[in-house]
């Protein structure tokens, strides 16, 4: 019987070709995510390791533990610490450290790097006048106030050289420094896609701490001595405050490594989920393909049956066919993997990203896990033909024709479908209703019965559309039409496996992309459309805008309000807010308050406004007396003088910036609304661009650039999601084609008669064509009205905790996706139409 099941593999090489393109898609998927994840993982690891190989304590400070500097304590770790960590026995020296943001300007005044990640530290020297961080390509590190340093990315980018000048930002003015050096790291920022700039140790003290103050110490050992012995020696010399941490550069590095594994464990788990719907697609046209190969092969197999093969015997066969085709779809599909893999580390350097160099990390158990899931998925969708082949009796070997199920079995099969479809139905309404966590965790586990069910139902719910279509096709197309509908009705077992694949796709693109477009629609209207101000000013690495920037944007030529909102986080009536400040009369030119009770002059009378969800959450109302415990601990009793309704733009609570002010160090301004007499222009950006010194760090935003800030994650997310969602997408086209190849196959004899009276080989294309159309538009339709659906009920889940959500139907897009699934259609019955018209008339009449 193995003989028989790999001289059959070798026999249908064509027709089971798209099966081995279906499982090898899904198995490089599988096998290209981890292999892809080990590898940056243990590049990461060993980069972080080996940047501890020296270490051996590291200790860092968090400020004082309120997060407020206070002046009768010290801030960081003084030199004169430091001088004692370096006299301790066993200490080959203790550098100290201290960082913050940098942004280094192009030549056309724009930032280079990420805006996130740009970084500025001290060049720490040791007695050779090198710092072991930093390998100079050329110059030297800088060596007082005005010098600097570059990363040679940064530097290539920008085109500086040693000698020139540079224009950088830190959280104050722009200011121009000299380049005395070029050097290449490992450190993070730049791998991160950021820039690294270099200040002489007493310079980065003034910019990020205090003069004689580090951030960070970092502890070499001399040989043999023990780290543990040296934290020991250490910890009695640091505060005892909690504001310091020191560990061993062994306990360090193990928790790098942890953090590293944690981090890219998430991203393997997103990208395996995606991998999981492709193969799940992949059952479909497996399943379809061994039911189609049994059916043509009925003859064969009851005619093994008449000559003594068991049942067993003739489903074991089968299934080695299938163990065939899967070890041989998954070597192909892991090789790929490994392709892919390498492709992507490329691809993320191409990109900016600056990928840790070392080998490429291939698990043994990526390897199994790469067979293991092409043979088994393979197996799994063979095995239900696989006894239907098994029951075929011996007498069909006298009869040519194609054996049915019988029909019970689709009395069963409804009957299941509808239970399940039932049962996912209710729960998702469910899900919406409850709302919250436990609410999506329904959602979740009904949609997933929901679409098992439907597509359980898909042959019973495929026999009235395709028939209600049919008159349609008739109309409009003639006999080509008619015979496409007949032939789509023919089988409902392989035209619902066929559409399943797609109806997966569909579902989830179509729920995605409706929870993406309502939920964009929804930020935008709780910020741009609740504003009234030209321009939204705000630092690019989200850092806060010096306090002095109002002021100088409101010196600007046109400028007719800046109004700066300040940020902080205190106690009021016991429970932790979220609070801005601001100056009432420049809030009311900027910012469109909609109050829900009470009046917004409120706050120039010196009360406060909370937003409705927070007050309906907290029991406040219009005219309660509640204590507000500000940053620097001083308690008092504000008044509520009104509720708004949800604005993205606004904290939770809002209040004048003269009570908040007097119990801050410094004014956390997070942005600057700008309001401007002629209205947004570039030339009025680029005005309060200048009045700002043009600073690369500072943007200035109108109101579609704070639509893209707010709403553009949501959209790149998007495009991520179709990205990785299009190999399933790809897997269905296979099936398509491969059904309609079958379908060709199984009915020469048939195409061999229409031709005979009269159908010539145009109409015959077209006939086929349009089959791969209905069949396709069956499964788009299913999936979009699915998707509807699921994410109506998503938005419902969500609703409460994203005030002022209302489901947006995207019509346009669900209008491409459909003409994508027609195109779809009419691309994979190319080749079986081209093959259907070619067919021989007499040779076709001839076939049994």
């Amino acid at each position: 019987m193995f003989r028989t099941a790999l001289r059959n593999v070798l026999a249908h090489k064509a027709r089971l070709l798209m099966t081995v393109l279906a499982v090898l898609l899904g198995v490089a998927f599988v096998s290209g995510t981890l292999v892809f994840t080990d590898t940056l993982g243990n590049a990461y690891k060993n980069q972080s390791a080996k940047s501890y190989d020296n270490v051996a304590v590291a200790i860092t400070s968090y400020g004082s533990p309120s997060g407020k500097h206070d002046k009768k304590q010290e801030e960081g770790i003084s030199q004169q610490t430091l001088d004692k960590i370096d006299k301790l026995p066993g200490v080959a020296s203790a550098t100290g450290r201290t960082s913050g943001f940098a942004g280094v300007a192009d030549a056309k005044g724009k930032l280079i790097g990420n805006g996130w990640t740009n970084t500025g530290a001290n060049f720490a020297p040791g007695k050779n006048g090198k710092d072991s961080r930093y390998a100079f390509v050329s110059g030297h590190g800088p060596a007082r106030t005005g010098e600097v340093a570059l990363d040679k990315d940064t530097a290539d980018k920008g085109g500086f050289h040693v000698g020139d000048p540079a224009r950088i930002a830190t959280n104050g003015p722009v200011k121009t420094y000299t380049v005395t050096g070029v050097f290449t790291t490992d450190d993070g920022s730049v791998s991160a896609g950021g820039s690294l700039v270099l200040f002489d140790t007493a310079s980065a003290q003034t910019l990020y701490l205090s003069p004689g103050h580090f951030r960070d110490v970092t502890v070499t050992a001399d040989k043999g001595a023990s780290q543990q012995k040296i934290l020991d020696e250490i910890t009695p010399l640091l505060p005892k405050d909690g504001s310091t941490d020191a560990q061993t550069g062994k306990q360090l590095a193990d928790q790098q490594a942890k953090d590293i594994e944690r981090q890219f464990n998430s991203l393997s788990t997103m990208l395996m989920v995606f991998a999981a719907i492709a193969l799940f697609v992949g059952i479909f046209l497996i399943a379809n393909t061994f039911t189609m190969l049994v059916a043509q092969r009925s003859k064969e197999l009851a005619l093994l049956r008449a000559l003594g093969a068991s049942r067993r015997q003739v489903t074991r066969s089968v299934l080695t066919e299938a163990l065939i085709v899967g070890a041989t779809a998954s070597l192909a599909g892991f090789v790929a993997g490994v392709g892919i893999a390498v492709g992507l580390r490329s691809a993320m350097a191409s990109f900016g990203a600056k990928v840790p160099s070392g080998p490429l990390e291939v698990a043994p158990t990526t390897v199994l896990a790469a067979f293991a899931v092409g043979v088994l998925i393979t197996m799994f969708a063979a095995w239900l033909p696989a006894r239907r082949a098994a029951k075929i009796p011996p007498v069909a070997a006298m009869s040519s024709a194609d054996l049915p199920a019988p029909s019970k079995s689709l009395v069963l099969r409804n009957t299941f479908g509808g239970l399940l479809a039932a049962a996912g139905a209710a729960l998702v309404v469910l899900g919406g209703a409850t709302g919250g966590t436990t609410g999506r965790w329904e959602v979740g586990g009904g949609a997933f019965l929901l679409m098992i069910g439907v597509i359980v139902l898909t042959p019973l719910l495929s026999q009235p559309v395709i028939a209600a279509v049919r008159p349609l096709l008739a109309r409009a197309f003639g006999v080509s039409g008619n015979l496409a509908a007949r032939n789509a009705r023919r089988n409902p077992r392989r035209t619902a496996a066929t559409a399943s694949a797609l109806a997966i796709g569909l579902t989830l693109i179509t729920g995605l992309s409706v929870l993406g477009v309502s939920i964009g629609r929804t930020i935008d209207k709780a910020t741009v459309d609740n504003l009234s101000a030209d321009y939204m000013v705000q630092m690019a690495n989200g850092m806060p805008l010096d306090d002095s920037v109002a002021g100088e944007i409101s010196k600007v030529p046109g400028v007719s309000s800046a109004t700066a909102l300040q940020s902080a986080y205190f106690d009021v009536d016991g429970k932790f807010a979220s609070v801005t400040a601001a100056d009432p009369g420049g809030l009311a030119k900027t910012v469109k308050i909609t109050m829900v009770h009470g009046a917004e002059s409120a706050l120039a009378d010196g009360k406060i406004l909370v937003s409705d969800k927070a007050a309906k959450s907290h029991g406040w109302k219009v005219g309660d007396s509640v204590q507000a415990s500000y940053p620097d601990g001083t308690k008092a009793e504000v008044t509520v003088g009104g509720t708004f309704a949800d604005n993205l733009v606004l904290a939770q609570v809002v209040m004048p910036d003269r009570m908040l002010t007097p119990h801050v160090d410094k004014p956390e301004v997070r942005q600057v609304l700008v309001s401007v007499s002629g209205g947004a222009t570039p030339k009025a950006a680029q005005a309060i661009t200048d009045g700002l010194g043009d600073n690369p760090v500072i943007s200035v935003m109108d109101r579609q650039g704070i639509r893209d800030t707010f709403g553009g994650l949501i959209n790149n997310m998007l495009y991520i999601m179709y990205g990785l969602l299009g190999m399933s997408l790809i897997i269905a086209v296979l099936g398509v084609i491969n059904t309609l190849a079958m379908s060709v196959f199984e009915r020469r004899r048939e195409i061999g008669m229409l031709r005979a009276v009269g159908l010539d080989r145009g109409r015959v294309k077209r006939m086929i064509r349009l089959e791969a159309v209905v069949i396709s538009l069956f499964g788009a339709v299913t999936g979009v009205v699915l998707g509807l659906f699921i994410a109506w009920a998503t938005g419902d889940s969500i609703s409460a905790d994203l005030q002022g959500y209302v489901m947006v139907m995207p019509w346009a897009r669900i209008a491409v996706f459909l003409a994508l699934a027609a195109l779809v259609g009419i691309l994979a019955a190319v080749w079986p139409a081209r093959r259907a018209a070619k067919l021989d008339i007499l040779d076709s009449i001839k076939t049994e």
